[in-house]
């Protein structure tokens, strides 16, 4: 089973639409550790990382997002995986 860890950056309405917290429940659904915050210019960063197909779902997902957000742009950008990260969560 291959790993895979990515930054990611969500930018567009993805404030003030519960954001992090659909992206925490997805990323648990998939069996995926890391984290997610808001970033002061009103853009989101996540870091997720775990089995590579997961990571793959997941980041579909970031470029839909939850029902109330508008996403814009995703950018990626692939981490050496670290393999001891466990568990998500929101940063704040």
């Amino acid at each position: 089973m291959a790993t895979r860890r990515v930054r990611v950056r969500i930018e567009g309405l993805v404030q003030g639409v519960y954001f992090r917290a659909h992206t925490e429940e997805e990323a648990i659904r998939l069996g995926l550790a890391g984290w997610v915050r808001n970033q002061p210019d009103g853009a989101v960063e996540a870091m997720f990382e775990g089995e590579e197909t997961a990571v793959e779902r997941m980041l579909a997902w970031c470029h839909r997002g939850p029902p109330r957000s508008l996403v814009r742009k995703v950018s990626v950008r692939s981490e050496t995986p670290q393999g001891e990260a466990t568990g998500f969560a929101i940063h704040y």
